[in-house]
Order: structure tokens, then C-alpha cells, then sequence
């Protein structure tokens, strides 16, 4: 392929990405998909709400998520009390900003104001997986606190070994935690749809990790796809 040729094929791929092909290149950044990424270096302004949130029909409080999201909680509550017995209880599901603010607020307070410590486990107000409503922490009925301990309960090791069955992920892993940012929160699960939960949890990488491998290869396909046009 000549040089001028090269140059066509790349515009045309750019082309491609700045057009319809934005949310398959970018996935991350689409706020209505399932992919969409918020941490604290992809952080959603004041003003976002998800499209549409819904109360999930299971046990415990603050059940609002996307609907995708809180029809797979239901399925996965129910599949675990049938397979263990164990009562799953939903925590924490969607936060908007000021809530977000708020529970930040208090926890530097707690730490004395020392950010870093403060965000080992809770995000600052925009940063966090919650405002998407596409992240529900869990805890089982006779374990309701948040801690590593929940790790150890039947319903945390079967939501650890099965969640991506529903299309779910365990977010922050033990062995990530410089990727991710945060302390290992075996009760925080993020939604992300049964074919992509399948390829995440077979991967065994933090969901930045597979991200970036996931839109390399899409960008491959789409050069591959200019080159032959």
C-alpha cells in the first residue's frame, strides 16, 4: 500500500471514529451503555443521571439501578438463595452526586481530612461507580456490614464465583488494588452484561486492564476494515 493510500485509510478510520463508530470505539465514554467507565480519572460532571432507574425487587435498601442492572440483581439474589440458601441483601445501588458528596464528606472528616486514606475506599463525588447506576455493593442477610469479611460468608463466595452468570463483575479485586485505585471491596459488583462479565472474569484483569485490550482490538478491526476499502 503506497503512502498516500495509508494516509486515506487512516482518515477513513478516523472518520469512522468520530462518526458512528464513537460509542463502539469508545464504549467507556457512552453514558447510556453498559461499558460506561467512571473512576477517578474518567469522572461524570454534577449534572449526569442515568436515562432511567428503576427499584430492583430484592431484599434490602437504596435497590435503584438502571433496569438491565436491577432485572440481573434479581435473577442473581434469587439463583444464589436456590444454589447456597443465603439471603443476598442489596446495600448501596445508585448515588447521585450530593449523596456521593455527602458519604465523602463524612468519611475525611472520619480520616482527618487526609484525602488519600479517604479514598482507599470511597470515591470522591463524581468518581464514583454508583452515580451510573450500574453498580450495587451486597451483603448477605446476616452479614450486612461492608468489610472483607463478607468474603468469607456463603453468599460472598458464591457471588465471587457466579456473578458473571448475571452479567456482573467483582470490581475491586484483592490483587488490582494499584490498578483500581481502591481497597479490596469484595461486596461492590459492577454490571457490565452477560457476554462481557463472561470475557472479564475469564481474563481475571481489573476492568480498566480489560478495557484497554478490548478497544485496541476494535481499533485494529476498524484500521483493518479502511485498509481494505
Amino acid at each position: 500500500m503506497s503512502v498516500l493510500n495509508t494516509i486515506v485509510s487512516l482518515a477513513a478510520a478516523a472518520s469512522m471514529m468520530i462518526g458512528g463508530a464513537l460509542v463502539e470505539i469508545a464504549p467507556q465514554h457512552n453514558p447510556n451503555g453498559m461499558l460506561f467507565l467512571v473512576n477517578r480519572q474518567e469522572m461524570v460532571c454534577e449534572a449526569y443521571v442515568p436515562v432511567e432507574l428503576v427499584e430492583a425487587h430484592v431484599p434490602g435498601s437504596v435497590r435503584r439501578m438502571r433496569p438491565e442492572a436491577a432485572a440481573a440483581l434479581e435473577e442473581m439474589f434469587a439463583a444464589c438463595k436456590e444454589e447456597t440458601g443465603a439471603t443476598l441483601i442489596s446495600i448501596s445501588g445508585y448515588r447521585d452526586y450530593q449523596k456521593q458528596t455527602n458519604i465523602y464528606r463524612r468519611k475525611l472528616r472520619s480520616v482527618k481530612q487526609n484525602v488519600a486514606k479517604a479514598q482507599e475506599y470511597v470515591a470522591p463525588p463524581g468518581a464514583s461507580e454508583h452515580h451510573t447506576g450500574l453498580a450495587m455493593d451486597i451483603g448477605q442477610r446476616d452479614k450486612k456490614h461492608l468489610d472483607a469479611k463478607f468474603a468469607d460468608t456463603k453468599g460472598g463466595i458464591w457471588c465471587k464465583e457466579n456473578c458473571w452468570r448475571f452479567g456482573f463483575i467483582l470490581r475491586y479485586g484483592e490483587e488490582w488494588e494499584d490498578i483500581t485505585g481502591y481497597k479490596y471491596e469484595p461486596w461492590h459488583f459492577r454490571y457490565v452484561g452477560k457476554e462481557k462479565a463472561k470475557e472479564i472474569t475469564e481474563a481475571n484483569v481489573p476492568y480498566e486492564t480489560w478495557m484497554t485490550g478490548y478497544r485496541t482490538e476494535i481499533i485494529k478491526g476498524l484500521l483493518k476494515e479502511a485498509e481494505g476499502e
